[in-house]
C-alpha cells in the first residue's frame, strides 16, 4: 500500500507527528475520549438518535444540591413537627443515625408560607424559588439506598451505589445524541466552590462509549487544554488533523466496518470545533444587564455571582442545543461550610447557601419561561438525601436521612403546582407513595421519550440500564 505520508505536502516525520499529535488538538484533553475504546452503541447509532416515542422534553438541566438539602427546612411543611418542637420523636426516642445519637424534634429554622395560586407551603429560606411554586412539581417521598454522601450521590446520578456505572446524562446522550454538532451533548457545570463529593463519577460514561461522558467546565473553570498551545502553529494543527483523516481512510480500507478509529477521529474533529464554539457560548459578557440582574450575577456576593453566571451558562448551553446540563450547587465535604451538609450549624450555614442558590435558580426558571424554552426543557432539582427532623445530640444541625426527602421537576411535560407522595407527620420517613430514585429516573427518561426498560447496554453478560431491574414511571407527575 502506498504510504499516506508520501502524498502530503510538507510531510511530517513520524517522530514529529507522534510528538505533536497529543498537543495538536488541545480539545482532546477536554473530551478525554482516549480514556477508553469507543464502540458502536448497541441500540442507537448516528450523531442524533430518535427517541423511542414522542417526548415533551428535548433537553434537561439538573440542579444538584450537593451535601443533602434539608427537606423539613425548605419544601416539606410539617405542622406536627412545629407543634412537637423540643420533644422526642415518638417511637424513636433513642434513635442513632449516621453520626450518632439524635436529640429532640426541632421545628424548621425558617417560617413556611403558602405560595402561588396552588398555595404550596415553602419556607422563607428560598423566597425566589417559592414564588414559582405554580411551575414546580414536588416529590416528597423519595428514598435512597445509602446514607453516605458519595455513594448516595452515585445513586442519584448513576442509579447505583458503587462507582463505575454510567451517569444519567451519559445514558441520555447515548440514547438521543446531540442537537448541536459543535458542542458536546452533555456538560457538567461544577460549583464555583469546588467539585461535588463523587467528583467526575457524577458525569462519567461508565461502560458506555467514552464519547457520551460529560464535559466539565463552568463560568469560572474553562475547559482544560482547549486552546491550541502557542508553540503549535495553526498550519501544524491542521496538518495533524489531515494526517489522522488519511490514517483513518487507510485503516478503513484494510478493516471495513471497524468504527473505532473513525470514532476517535470524530472526537478530534469535535475538539477542533469546540475551540471556536465553547469560548463563544461561555462568554457571559454578551448578556444584557437586565439578565445579569435577574440571575443575581451582579451581586456583591462573589460566590452567588459566580453561581448565577453558571446558571446563565446552563441556559446558554441549552439554547445552543446541548442536550443535558448538570449544574452543581455545593462542593466537596467541608462540615457544611461549602455545601448543604448541615451537621453542626445548620441555620447559619444555610443562610449562606440559600442566598447563593435562590435567586440564580429562580432567575434560570424565569428566563427559560420568558424565552419559551421551558416548554421543551425539563428542569430537575435534586439532592442525595434529606436530613433528620431532630437535631444531632449536642449540635445545632441535622444528621443524614435517606428515608424520605424532596426533589422537584419543572418544565416540559410536568404538572406544575402539584405534589406527589408524602413523608410522615414529622418529615422522618416516606409514608405515602414511597418512591425510589429508580422511579425518579424512569420518569425523567419518560419525559424525554425513552422507556427505561428498553434503554439498555450489554456489558459483562448483562443487559444494563440506568434503573437496574427496578423503577416505574410516576405518571401522576406528568402533565
Amino acid at each position: 500500500m502506498k504510504s499516506i505520508f508520501s502524498t502530503r505536502p510538507n510531510p511530517l516525520s513520524r517522530r514529529d507527528f507522534l510528538s505533536l499529535a497529543p498537543m495538536g488538538l488541545a480539545g482532546l484533553g477536554a473530551l478525554t475520549t482516549l480514556a477508553k475504546e469507543v464502540v458502536k452503541p448497541k441500540l442507537f447509532s448516528g450523531p442524533s438518535h430518535p427517541s423511542q416515542f414522542p417526548g415533551k422534553a428535548q433537553q434537561v438541566i439538573v440542579i444538584f444540591c450537593s451535601g443533602a438539602l434539608s427537606q423539613v427546612d425548605t419544601f416539606d411543611y410539617k405542622p406536627e413537627l412545629i407543634r412537637m418542637h423540643g420533644k422526642p420523636l415518638p417511637g424513636a426516642e433513642r434513635l442513632v443515625s449516621f453520626q450518632g445519637p439524635n436529640g429532640a424534634l426541632t421545628r424548621p429554622y425558617w417560617d413556611f408560607k403558602p405560595r402561588g395560586q396552588c398555595g404550596k407551603m415553602i419556607s422563607d429560606l428560598l423566597p425566589n424559588i417559592a414564588e414559582l411554586a405554580d411551575d414546580l412539581c414536588f416529590i416528597h417521598s423519595l428514598t435512597n439506598k445509602s446514607n453516605t454522601h458519595g455513594p448516595a450521590e452515585n445513586v442519584m446520578n448513576t442509579g447505583f451505589v458503587i462507582e463505575g456505572f454510567p451517569s444519567m446524562g451519559s445514558w441520555v446522550n447515548f440514547a438521543l445524541g446531540s442537537l448541536n454538532e459543535n458542542l458536546p451533548a452533555f456538560v457538567a457545570i461544577e460549583d464555583p466552590r469546588g467539585m461535588p463529593q463523587s467528583g467526575p463519577n457524577n458525569w462519567a460514561n461508565g461502560f458506555l462509549p467514552a464519547a457520551v461522558q460529560g464535559v466539565p467546565f463552568s463560568s469560572t473553570k474553562p475547559i482544560r487544554f482547549l486552546n491550541r498551545p502557542e508553540s503549535i502553529s495553526s498550519d501544524t494543527d491542521a496538518a495533524v488533523l489531515k494526517t489522522f483523516r488519511e490514517i483513518e481512510s487507510a485503516y478503513q480500507s484494510d478493516y471495513p466496518g471497524d468504527d473505532d478509529l473513525r470514532a476517535r477521529l470524530e472526537s478530534y474533529q469535535m475538539a477542533a470545533r469546540m475551540q471556536l464554539s465553547v469560548p463563544e457560548v461561555s462568554d457571559i459578557s454578551r448578556e444584557p444587564e437586565n439578565i445579569l440582574k435577574l440571575y443575581g450575577a451582579d451581586s456583591a456576593n462573589g460566590t452567588k455571582a459566580a453561581f448565577a453566571r453558571n446558571c446563565i451558562l446552563a441556559r446558554r448551553l441549552v439554547e445552543q442545543g446541548v442536550r443535558f446540563v448538570q449544574l452543581f450547587n455545593g462542593a466537596y465535604a467541608s462540615g457544611g461550610a461549602l455545601n448543604w451538609d448541615g451537621h453542626s450549624q445548620l441555620e447559619s450555614q444555610y443562610n449562606v447557601h440559600g442566598e447563593i442558590l435562590d435567586q440564580p435558580v429562580a432567575g434560570l426558571l424565569k428566563d427559560l419561561k420568558q424565552r419559551g424554552m421551558l416548554e421543551s426543557t425539563l428542569v430537575v432539582f435534586a439532592t442525595e438525601f434529606g436530613r433528620m427532623p431532630m437535631l444531632q445530640a449536642g449540635t445545632y444541625g441535622r444528621d443524614h436521612n435517606p428515608h424520605g426527602f424532596t426533589a422537584w421537576l419543572a418544565g416540559a411535560g410536568v404538572r406544575g403546582g402539584t405534589s406527589y407522595g408524602a413523608t410522615d407527620d414529622f418529615g422522618f420517613k416516606a409514608a405515602e407513595k414511597i418512591s425510589t430514585i429508580h422511579d425518579f429516573h424512569a420518569t425523567i427518561l419518560w419525559l424525554l421519550g425513552l422507556d427505561h426498560t428498553k434503554l439498555t447496554y450489554y456489558h459483562n453478560g448483562i443487559e444494563r440500564r440506568l434503573t437496574d431491574v427496578h423503577g416505574k414511571v410516576i405518571y401522576e407527575m406528568l402533565g
